[in-house]
């Protein structure tokens, strides 16, 4: 028996913003942001091999630079969803472009692994300010229901920006060398910065965002400002379950693909499995394309059918785990190519089964602890992939490069989300029926 309910946006609510073309001008702008972004972010993964022979360091050092710079992003999160929610999302989105292209700039010219360390949490900081501000930017200018797909559609675009990194940087690395492969990249950094000046916009007209009101016994000096405001914003969107439901989703099911293309994929494909790098580029290709086409798919099914969240985002789990330990556990020195293949496809759909975890934290908050409340739900995420990150480097030192062995702590991470997202989702379910039928009771009354 499922316990989800139907989308609380599926019918034009009031206050609808009305979307059209301006909407996906405005919102296309802001998704070349965080395109950009992703490409920086993931540039490393290409790049890992290389940065080993760059900096002369092994692989708990090399997990370092993934791992600091999530840490980073994933430390930023909360503080990024309230400042979105306070600020706006075109002053959080130049700040980050400004960041995160002087960050991938540095690690260009970086002599030496401490300043290529400080550049990557440079770029993290940067990093960390644009996906939020980019759902943001969809709900203030597409109607409720639109929400999924156009999340889904933001995720499906990032993860070109990692297509990007695995067939255009990685061809410049080895064609114009370290330093011109990443600093000319930057560049897009520059270009961004100037499309966002001349054409994003935080809302529609007329569709500016009301001034958050202090609550009942606040005291008459409560503003959506200062310590007791942000204290108030993280507690409010941490109590309700569907934020913590949403986190746990995307704790669970983001980080196995994260981490095989953020950094240990390559390595893994070329080391253990015995391919050539541009066969193991290869399939880190199709694990891109893999995540673009079935983001559209479970786009259009959560949209159109919010029952199917959970099953979606468990049986991907459920997938994933399959698979890896078919592929970690197949007799003989290397697993067939059918299998590995296999991997990469399943792998795919593990980045549009953590944007679900948004559509369990969206309907659950109101509009003015949107930014904060995803906050909460994307630091999951990247909380496992740097968790998982920093395991499997520490883990292969431990054990002489045994793959095997490394790779197995992805099955202690899926276990302990799964077991969070059980717990919860009940709570979850229960507490957005309360939420549905407030809203339809509040459109019948709306004045005409």
């Amino acid at each position: 028996m499922t316990t989800d309910v139907p989308a609380a946006g599926a019918a034009r609510l009031p206050g609808d913003p009305p979307g059209g073309r301006r909407a996906v001008l405005v919102w296309s702008v802001g998704v070349a942001v965080y395109f950009v972004a992703v490409i920086f972010r993931t540039s490393l993964g290409v790049a890992g091999l290389d940065a080993a022979d760059r900096f002369h360091v092994g692989a708990s050092a090399l997990s370092t630079f993934s791992i600091l710079q999530l840490l980073v992003y994933a430390g930023m999160q909360i503080p990024v969803g309230l400042m979105v929610d306070r600020l706006g999302t075109k002053k959080v989105l130049t700040i980050g472009v400004v960041l995160f292209t002087l960050g991938q700039l540095g690690f260009a010219l970086s002599p030496s692994y401490g300043t290529a360390l400080a550049s990557r949490a440079l770029l993290g900081c940067g990093d960390a300010m644009t996906f939020i501000s980019v759902l943001r930017l969809g709900t203030r200018w597409f109607p409720a229901r639109r929400g999924p797909l156009v999340a889904q559609l933001a995720g499906l675009v990032g993860m070109a920006g990692n297509l990007i990194s695995t067939l255009v940087i990685a061809r410049m690395l080895h064609e114009i060398g370290w330093t011109a492969a990443f600093a000319g990249s930057s560049l897009a950094g520059v270009l961004v910065l100037v499309l966002m000046t001349l054409f994003l916009k935080d809302h529609p007209e007329g569709h500016e965002p009301e001034p958050v009101a202090p609550r009942p016994g606040a005291g008459s000096g409560a503003r959506a400002t200062g310590p007791g405001y942000v204290r108030e914003q993280i507690a409010l969107s941490w109590r309700e379950p569907g934020t913590r439901l949403g986190l746990w989703v995307h704790f669970t099911t983001q980080f196995p693909a994260m981490v095989f293309l953020l950094l240990w994929g390559l390595p893994f494909l070329v080391e253990a499995q015995g391919l050539s790098r541009g066969a193991a580029g290869d399939l880190l290709t199709l694990v891109v394309l893999a995540n673009m086409a079935i983001g559209l798919v479970y786009g259009q099914v959560v949209a159109r059918h919010h029952a199917a969240r959970l099953p979606l985002a468990l049986g991907t789990v459920a997938a994933t785990a399959v698979v890896w330990a078919g592929t970690l556990a197949h007799p003989g020195d290397h697993a067939p190519m059918w299998l590995l293949v296999v991997l990469c496809v399943v792998l795919g759909a593990c980045g549009p089964a953590s944007m679900i975890g948004f559509d369990f934290a969206r309907p659950a908050n109101p509009p003015e602890r949107q930014g904060t409340a995803s906050g909460i739900t994307n630091m999951g995420g990247f909380v496992a992939s740097m968790t998982t990150l920093l395991a499997i480097g520490v883990l292969l030192d431990a054990t002489g490069d045994n793959y095997r062995v490394a790779f197995s702590a992805v099955f202690v991470l899926e276990a302990l989300g799964v077991s969070q997202i059980l717990r919860l989702r009940h709570r979850a379910a229960q507490r957005e029926r309360e939420r549905l039928v407030a809203s339809r009771v509040e459109t019948v009354h709306v004045p005409v």
